[in-house]
């Protein structure tokens, strides 16, 4: 979102890329316009890549939206298209924004573009994110592809990746409070951001929302004469009655689907918005492509990790990651704990210091055996951990870093005590330090 500002871009940006990143990070305006002006005119100077994309599918919403990204991809690649795909923030390394006709841009290859971008802007002000998106569009159109998939940054309708003019179909996933300070201090505030990327004619589909939530993307379509595909109306997904596969319903039939790749009751959500966005598109999705939704896979979404982190923990215990950091994301993970009853659940908390934390522990602390509060130090705008203690409502210790929190767990086990299962979560920030920790590669 261009409201939003870079503050620090983090030991995230590394390599070639980062010191041009950091170059283009002292370019940040003055002044928040609001509007998507100065994107524009860059790409009027680039030759309009954004003109120059195959069908795109435009994904919103505050939690999902990169799970639904992963199945649309896992979907189309099934189908044996050539998919490009664009997400924020990446974990470890900025090229995992790009995923460029299947796999991840190489450096050298975004350093490039990056480079070309600089000269073509001419120190004009910019922001890193208009930057980034820009690059997108240009590596999008310079190769071809038979769908682009691209992933809001921020909001919507002041978002970067809203100069998209004509996509094939919108998605607008689960919405919750979150980044309050530029989307609005209230749900109705927050949807209204989010289906401003809602565009005349163009298809939308929609989870799950409340009904004032749902009363503002309706109103929003209705404005657009956008076609409005909401779950429990124009789609539906259940889960069939042996409970092996889900049923997917809408106006043109019924599909039987595998369940998704991705972990949690919530990704059926994800999965059926994936399914009613390609149906809504138009686009002719080979019969035996939405198989495809079984190989999905997105890190930090649920991930569990096997490496260096792993092998911290007793044997037979489980080590889990999760990037989810608001309220919305604290239930959805509560409800994932409910259903692993059968064991005790251990979390790791490290969270950024703009986010919620009460509210993003309240629905966990009843379920978790332990809370620990991590901040680690490369975690970018980390919370301290006496913030994250505070916020626990006295149910939370000090790691203080990941290692020390799981060694403490390893080393207060006892045989007679039962495999347990551990939970990294509260920050992508802290996901990606974990990843590394892990020794885990993007690929």
């Amino acid at each position: 979102m261009n409201a939003s500002p870079t503050s620090g871009l983090g030991p995230e940006f590394a390599g070639r890329t980062g010191v041009i990143l950091e170059r283009l990070n002292q370019l940040y305006p003055a002044l928040i316009d609001l509007s998507l002006g100065r994107l524009e005119h860059l790409l009027a100077r680039l030759g309009h890549p954004e003109r120059h994309l195959p069908p795109v599918i435009h994904v919103a919403g505050t939690n999902g939206k990169g799970s639904t990204c992963a199945m649309i991809r896992a979907i189309a690649e099934a189908a044996g298209w050539r998919v490009h795909v664009m997400t924020s923030p990446h974990l470890v390394h900025v090229t995992e924004r790009f995923r460029i006709a299947g796999r991840l841009v190489s450096e050298p290859e975004l350093a490039a573009v990056l480079e070309e971008i600089e000269r073509v802007n001419e120190g004009a002000p910019i922001t890193v994110f208009e930057v980034l998106t820009a690059a997108g569009f240009v590596l999008g159109a310079r190769h071809p592809a038979e769908l682009m998939i691209v992933e809001v940054g921020l909001g919507g309708r002041y978002d970067a990746t809203n100069v998209l003019a004509r996509p094939a179909a919108c998605a607008i996933a689960s919405i919750s409070m979150d980044h309050e300070a530029f989307l609005g201090d209230t749900l109705e505030k927050i949807a209204l951001e989010k289906a401003g990327i809602i565009k005349d004619f163009v298809p939308v589909a929609t989870g799950r929302h409340p009904a004032d939530v749902m009363g503002v993307i309706a109103r929003t379509a209705a404005e657009h004469d956008a076609p409005l595909w909401r779950r429990g109306h124009e789609w539906s997904i259940t889960p069939s009655p042996d409970g092996a596969r889900l049923v997917y319903r809408d106006g043109e039939g019924m599909l039987e689907l595998p369940h998704p790749g991705l972990h949690g009751a919530h990704q059926v959500d994800n999965a059926g918005l994936a399914v009613a966005t390609l149906r809504a598109s138009g686009l002719s999705i080979p019969a035996g492509a939405w198989a495809g939704l079984a190989g999905a896979h997105w890190p930090a979404r649920l991930q569990r990790l096997g490496g260096a982190l792993a092998q911290v923990l007793p044997d037979g215990w489980d080590l889990w990651l999760d990037g989810g950091h608001n309220p919305g994301a604290g239930d959805a993970l509560a409800r994932v704990i409910q259903d692993w009853s059968d064991r005790p659940v251990h979390l790791i908390v490290g969270m950024k210091q703009t986010k919620d934390a009460s509210g993003f522990l309240a629905p966990l602390l009843p379920h978790a055996a332990s809370v620990q509060a991590v901040a680690e130090p490369e975690q970018h705008l980390a919370l301290p951990v006496a913030e994250i203690i505070a916020a626990g409502q006295g149910r939370v210790t000090a790691g203080p870093t990941i290692r020390q929190a799981l060694e403490h767990l390893s080393h207060n086990n006892t045989p007679s005590q039962p495999p347990a299962r551990v939970v990294i979560c509260g920050s992508l920030y802290l996901a990606g330090v974990a990843l590394q920790q892990d020794g885990w590669i993007a690929t």
